[in-house]
C-alpha cells in the first residue's frame, strides 16, 4: 500500500472515521468533567480540598481493583458491544447528575460514586478500545491510526480544559455536565454505526481457576518479555514523576511565580499544545530514524527539557515553563503512539486485552503515589524545590529506556520470539540473532 493510500485514512475508511469521531468526541468531554466536576464540589456543596481529591482518585481507583481481570474478559468477548456498554452507562451516569441537583439529593457521596462508576466503565471501554482498533485496521495502516486517535485527543483535551470553566460560567457547574453526557452520546452513535462485526466468541463462562490462570498469563506475558517489562517499568516511574509535577504546578504558578489564575489556564493549555505536536512527529520521525531510536528522543531526549520548569519566572521567564512542558507533552504523546502501535503488532492478538489491562494496572497504579509524593513534598521542602525534584524524575525515569535493548536497536520488533531468545544479540532491526545450525 502506498504512503499516498494511507495518508488518506481518515477519508477512505469509514468504520475508523466513527471510530475517531466518537472517540475525540468524549476524550473533549471527559476533559470537560476535569474542570466542572471539581467546581461542583467546590462552588455548590462546598467540599474541601481533601474531599475534591478523593473524586480524582476515585476515578483511578476501578485500574487497581478490576483491571487485571477486565482484561481477561476483554480477551473472551466482542470487544465493540463492551464499548457500547461503557459508553451508554457512562452517559446515564453523568446525565443523572444534573437530574440529582434538580431533586435535591446531590452530595459528595453522590459524586464519588458517579467518578467510581464512570472510572469502572472507562477501564472496560478503554481496555476493548485498545483490543479493538487492529480489528478495523490492517497493520500497516495501525500507526497512522493511532498517530490520529492520540493527537486528536490531546487536542480535544486543550479544548476541554479551556471550555470547562465557560461551559460552566454560561451554564453553571451543575448542568455543565450535560455537556459531557452528550459527549458520550455522540461516541455511543458512532461505535454504533460502524460495520464492521467481530466473529463470534466461545460463550462459555470460564470458571474462576480459569480466570485466575489469564490474569496470571497476563501478567507473565510483561515479566518474561523484555520489552514489554521495559516499557511497563518505565511507565510506572514516568507516571510516578508526571503526577508528581502536575499536581502542584498549578500551585507553582500562582504562588512561586506569582500569576493570577487567568494566566494559568492558558499556560497549561499551550504546554499541552505538545501533544499535538507529538502526534504531528511521530509516525514521520518513527519511520526517519526507526521505532526505538524515536522513543528514546521522544521518551528521554524531549523530557530534558522538563528540567527548565522550575526555573519559571514572572516575566519572560514563564517561557521556560512553557517550553518545558510542550516538550515534556509532545514526547508523552508521540512516545504513547509509537508504543501502543509496537503493542498491537507484537502482542498476540489473543493476548491483547490482557497486556492493555495489566500495562495499565501496573503504569497507573503510580499515580496516586505521584499524587501523594507532589504533595508531600511541596509541604516539606517548599513547592520550587518539589518541583524541582519531580520534574528532573521525568527525563530519570527514561533512564530505564537507555539502559535495556531499546538502546542497542532501531526498530522496535514486529513479531515476538520464545522468551529464551530474549539473551540473544539484536540485529539492527530489533530482533534477536538465531544461531545457524
Amino acid at each position: 500500500m502506498s504512503q499516498g493510500v494511507r495518508d488518506g485514512l481518515l477519508r477512505r475508511h469509514r468504520d475508523f472515521r466513527l471510530l475517531w469521531c466518537g472517540e475525540t468526541t468524549s476524550k473533549f468531554g471527559t476533559s470537560v468533567t476535569g474542570v466542572t466536576m471539581p467546581l461542583v464540589a467546590v462552588s455548590t456543596l462546598h467540599a474541601s480540598t481533601f474531599e475534591v481529591g478523593l473524586l480524582s482518585a476515585a476515578a483511578w481507583t476501578p485500574w487497581l481493583i478490576i483491571g487485571l481481570p477486565v482484561g481477561v474478559w476483554v480477551d473472551r468477548l466482542r470487544r465493540r458491544p463492551i464499548m457500547l456498554a461503557a459508553a451508554g452507562i457512562s452517559l446515564l451516569l453523568f446525565t443523572g447528575v444534573p437530574v440529582a441537583a434538580w431533586f435535591g439529593w446531590l452530595s459528595i457521596g453522590l459524586l464519588l460514586t458517579v467518578a467510581l462508576l464512570t472510572g469502572t466503565a472507562a477501564v472496560f471501554f478503554q481496555t476493548a478500545y485498545s483490543a479493538y482498533l487492529p480489528s478495523i485496521l490492517e497493520s500497516d495502516d495501525q500507526p497512522e491510526g493511532n498517530a490520529k486517535l492520540h493527537g486528536s485527543a490531546s487536542a480535544a483535551q486543550i479544548a476541554g480544559l479551556g471550555s470547562g470553566g465557560l461551559i460552566a460560567q454560561l451554564t453553571g457547574a451543575v448542568n455543565g455536565m450535560f455537556a459531557n453526557a452528550a459527549t458520550f452520546l455522540v461516541s455511543l452513535l458512532c461505535l454504533a454505526g460502524i460495520r464492521h462485526r467481530e466473529p463470534r466468541v466461545n460463550k462459555s463462562e470460564p470458571r474462576p481457576r480459569a480466570m485466575a490462570s489469564d490474569v496470571r498469563e497476563g501478567l507473565r506475558l510483561i515479566a518474561n518479555d523484555p520489552w514489554f517489562r521495559t516499557l511497563v517499568f518505565f511507565g510506572a516511574a514516568s507516571n510516578l514523576a508526571l503526577m508528581g509535577y502536575q499536581l502542584i504546578q498549578v500551585v507553582f504558578l500562582v504562588r512561586s511565580v506569582g500569576l493570577t489564575p487567568g494566566p494559568v489556564g492558558a499556560l497549561i493549555a499551550a504546554t499541552s499544545a505538545g501533544g499535538v505536536a507529538g502526534a504531528f512527529a511521530a509516525r514521520r520521525v518513527a519511520s526517519r530514524i526507526g521505532t526505538a531510536r524515536a522513543t528514546l528522543l521522544f521518551e528521554l531526549g524531549l523530557p530534558m527539557f522538563a528540567l527548565l520548569i522550575p526555573l519559571t519566572v514572572d516575566g519572560f521567564g514563564i517561557l521556560l515553563f512553557v517550553t518545558g512542558g510542550f516538550c515534556v507533552s509532545a514526547g508523552v504523546v508521540a512516545g504513547n503512539i509509537i508504543k501502543v502501535s509496537f503493542q498491537q503488532r507484537y502482542c498476540p492478538p489473543e493476548l491483547l486485552g490482557r497486556l492493555t489491562a495489566s500495562t495499565a494496572f501496573l503504569s497507573y497504579g503510580t499515580i496516586p503515589l505521584g499524587a501523594l509524593l507532589g504533595g508531600a513534598l511541596g509541604t516539606a521542602l517548599g513547592i520550587r524545590t518539589a518541583m524541582a525534584i519531580t520534574t528532573a524524575g521525568v527525563p530519570l525515569a527514561a533512564l530505564i529506556l537507555f539502559f535495556s535493548p531499546i538502546r542497542r536497536s532501531r526498530h522496535l520488533p514486529t513479531s515476538r520470539r520464545p522468551t529464551s531468545d530474549s539473551t540473544l544479540p539484536l540485529d539492527p532491526d530489533g530482533q534477536p540473532v538465531l544461531p545457524r545450525h
